[in-house]
């Protein structure tokens, strides 16, 4: 497992962006999956984006996809979410999850909190 640890979230106005970070401990990080989840009051946690372990391939929930851009910096051990174009509905806490190869995600982060104002 990794250790991981979210930031960038805040308030935002309804059209507005934000750029969440996840970054991870150890020398591993190349050999994880990512992933963003998202868990708003009262509702499941839902997946948002995820990406393979090289950054070449990339994985969107529907209502995420052409507004949210999941990318990685493997010699920095972090993970990105731009998120632009926010809507009231994105208001949830985001969090970071890393799944070793062909397995599922076990290890998370505490969430970072995105509120978005209509």
């Amino acid at each position: 497992q990794v250790q991981l640890v979210e930031s960038g979230g805040g308030l935002v106005q309804a059209g507005g962006s934000l750029r969440l970070s996840c970054a991870a401990s150890g020398r591993t990080f190349g050999s994880y999956a990512m992933g963003w989840f998202r868990q708003a009051p009262g509702k499941e946690r839902e997946f948002v984006a995820a990406i393979s372990r090289s950054g070449g391939s990339t994985y969107y929930d529907d209502s995420v996809k052409g507004r949210f851009t999941i990318s990685r910096d493997n010699a920095k051990n972090t993970v990105y979410l731009q998120m632009n174009s926010l809507k009231p509905e994105d208001t949830a806490v985001y969090y970071c999850a890393a799944r070793p190869s062909d397995r599922p995600y076990d290890s998370w982060g505490q969430g970072t909190q995105v509120t978005v104002s209509s």
